[in-house]
């Protein structure tokens, strides 16, 4: 968890200094998906290992508010013309 959860923070400091938009979705899209991994090793914590920390939930929720940014950065810039 500690390495997905440190790679959303820099994949996205990669995605602010890419090249082209190629890039920067590349990066954006790798920050959504080390987010979801996040949420799943939060979620076996809670689910199986039976971890009832009140920040299992706040850290849950925080990432997949990550992922929804992230995944709407990567599809306006998908759907917006270069400029």
């Amino acid at each position: 968890m500690l390495r997905s959860g440190t790679s959303v923070a820099a994949n996205y400091r990669e995605a602010s200094r890419a090249r082209s938009r190629a890039e920067f979705i590349s990066k954006v899209e790798q920050c959504a998906q080390e987010a979801d991994e996040t949420q799943l090793w939060l979620e076996l914590l809670r689910d199986d290992c039976d971890v009832t920390l009140p920040e299992i939930s706040a850290l849950w929720k925080e990432s997949d508010e990550l992922i929804s940014i992230f995944v709407t950065m990567a599809k306006n810039t998908k759907d917006n013309p270069e400029t």
